[in-house]
């Protein structure tokens, strides 16, 4: 059962106050789903209900991984390779427990008509993963800091850990509101931190003063997280999808090549370099500081979830269930490339880092959240009425993402 979900009642209800950055790129916009959007004001509804939820799982059968997505094994298990199975006992917090969901990836709040996506556990294949413990992570943690570094997915995945950890403690916000893009936030009892970094590219950034694209410097990593690794004592490091937007990129202070903006030159860099690159600054300078906390790096999320189109082609993500053993989950090549871009460069920082005796790990949930399209918001991050695109990016909370808090605890307990 889903005990206390907040439904709609109305949609004037809300009101969103939304600033939405756009990039353009000749005569298209960016993205809407990687656009920021910043809801000031908290949501308070009551259930209109008092019925509960029966589920009814629309098949048994277990799935397995594509062999052509490889991962890195832990010593101990290899918690990336395994199924979905059914757990009635899902979800453990819902958006009337939990007041940490952004508005768009409410789906709950908004509508969203089908609710066995709410019933998928990640099981491996090695191992059992335990269901997240919030007492025990905040044991885990006791007089520690954590640092989120990376784009709206490192929200997403901070906002899930957040709703997990509702049940034991709320924290208090040092600096920054809920909706701020950087902030910190404390947990008093447990004295344990958490640093929320927005750096969406992981590098320097400057707009470029003409065109009022963005400026990669991509040999140089963004001293607004670098500066202050010495605080932390674990770093979670991701980045992906806004690497598919407009850009210049310099190395050694000079112009190179650029994404989707044409130039009076010819480069030779591929729509992959830069993000491969970012990743190599990144890791690298972690070593280079001699960081002598965790280091996990996350693989992406997907981004090929899209079906009958892309975001701007009417594009959505209809699903209602995990792909099964039998289905291709569809990727494309950029995805691609850049999960193997992160696997490679990671790989390298992974050898210096041991030989300098510090420990940088993968967490590689990308081949599990291929499998799951039902969980994104799609059109249930808004009102019908909004004039907003679908979101096949971003996850539902409660929803797959929450796995990614049972794998991080399981990292941080190992």
């Amino acid at each position: 059962m889903v005990p206390g979900i907040k439904l709609p009642v109305a949609p004037a209800a809300a009101i969103f106050l939304s600033a939405l950055i756009v990039l353009s790129c000749f005569t298209k916009q960016l993205a809407p789903y990687l656009s920021y959007v910043d809801y000031t004001s908290a949501f308070n509804f009551s259930p209109n209900f008092t019925s509960a939820f029966n589920f009814s799982p629309n098949f048994t059968s277990p799935f397995n991984l594509s062999p052509a997505w490889t991962t890195l094994s832990s010593p101990k298990c290899n918690i990336f390779r395994g199924d979905w199975v059914w757990d009635p006992d899902l979800p453990q917090y819902t958006n009337a427990t939990c007041s940490y969901i952004y508005g768009n990836q409410n789906c709950l709040l908004f509508g969203r008509p089908d609710l066995d996506y709410l019933k998928w556990r990640w099981q491996p294949d090695e191992c059992d993963l335990p269901r997240f413990d919030p007492y025990k992570f905040l044991q885990v943690v006791t007089n520690k800091t954590l640092a989120f570094v990376g784009d709206s997915l490192t929200r997403n995945h901070y906002q899930s850990l957040l709703c997990l950890l509702s049940k034991a403690e709320k924290p208090k916000d040092i600096v920054g509101n809920q909706y701020e893009l950087n902030k910190v936030i404390y947990y008093e009892s447990y004295n344990f931190t958490i640093h929320i970094f927005w750096t969406p590219f992981l590098v320097r950034v400057e707009k470029d003063t003409d065109t009022k694209q963005n400026r990669l410097y991509l040999d140089e990593p963004d001293d607004k997280w670098l500066s202050k690794v010495h605080l932390f004592d674990y770093v979670l490091i991701s980045g992906a999808n806004w690497f598919s937007t407009p850009a210049y990129l310099y190395e050694r202070g000079q112009l190179v090549g650029s994404m989707y903006i044409p130039l009076n030159f010819t480069s030779n860099l591929n729509n992959y370099y830069h993000h491969r690159m970012a990743f190599r600054t990144s890791l690298r300078a972690l070593n280079d500081v001699n960081f002598r906390g965790k280091v996990i790096m996350r693989t992406l999320s997907p981004f090929s979830h899209w079906e009958g189109g892309e975001w701007d082609s009417g594009g959505d993500c209809k699903r209602t269930r995990p792909y099964g053993r039998n289905e291709t989950a569809p990727v494309k090549e950029m995805e691609r490339e850049f999960y193997k871009g992160q696997l490679e460069e990671f790989r390298v920082a992974e050898k210096v880092a041991k030989a300098r005796g510090a420990e940088m790990v993968l967490m590689d949930m990308t081949p599990a959240m291929r499998l799951r399209p039902d969980g994104h918001p799609s059109q249930y991050g808004h009102w019908p009425h909004e004039k907003r695109g679908k979101d096949c990016v971003h996850w539902c909370l409660p929803g797959p993402i929450d796995a990614w808090n049972d794998m991080l605890l399981y990292m941080l307990s190992n």
